[in-house]
């Protein structure tokens, strides 16, 4: 992990706190049954083999 040398000032550290932005989940249909749920896209090929129940994810 990289380790600062020398004091960083308040200006610059909520300068570089205030870029760190949030994404929201990309969410993908998938079709189960007759019913067609929206999951996480890195949970699409649990939720296919059973492991994870799609009604739990809301």
């Amino acid at each position: 992990m990289a380790v600062p040398k020398r004091r960083m000032s308040r200006s610059n550290t909520r300068h570089r706190r205030a870029n760190w932005k949030a994404v929201p989940v990309d969410l993908v249909p998938i079709q189960i049954g007759s019913m067609t749920y929206r999951v996480p896209r890195r949970l699409v090929r649990a939720v296919q083999l059973g492991h994870i129940d799609p009604s739990s994810l809301r």
